[in-house]
């Protein structure tokens, strides 16, 4: 059974950092590009950054410089270290496996990030 549990969301004040962590199971994590996505209501859910299984990373440019994606393969688990946190950046944060080598694609259930004073 494959799970993909997200972690660390919460409330935070604008400037401020958070950490989310995406801990999977059931997959051969080191074959899976990580991806984690934000949704916000009446929104589509978007791109906020990834890693790919070779550990090239892309990010969305309203988070360029401020958010840095990492894996840890031995751990199973993906991260999103968020700085500057801006109310726009409020959203739930979901956490993506995908593989193009056994063509399977997987969410997390998501993590409530919100950025208020």
């Amino acid at each position: 059974q494959v799970q993909l549990v997200e972690s660390g969301g919460g409330l935070v004040q604008p400037g401020g950092s958070l950490r989310l962590s995406c801990a999977a199971s059931g997959i051969t994590f080191n074959r899976y590009d990580m991806g984690w996505y934000r949704q916000t209501p009446g929104k589509q859910r978007e791109l906020v950054a990834e890693i790919t299984s070779g550990r090239i990373t892309n990010y969305a440019d309203s988070v360029q410089g401020r958010f840095t994606v990492s894996r840890d393969n031995a751990k199973n688990t993906a991260y999103l270290q968020m700085y500057s946190l801006k109310p726009e950046d409020t959203a739930v944060y979901y956490c993506n496996a995908n593989s193009a080598y056994y063509r399977n694609n997987y969410w997390g259930q998501g993590t409530q990030v919100t950025v208020s004073s």
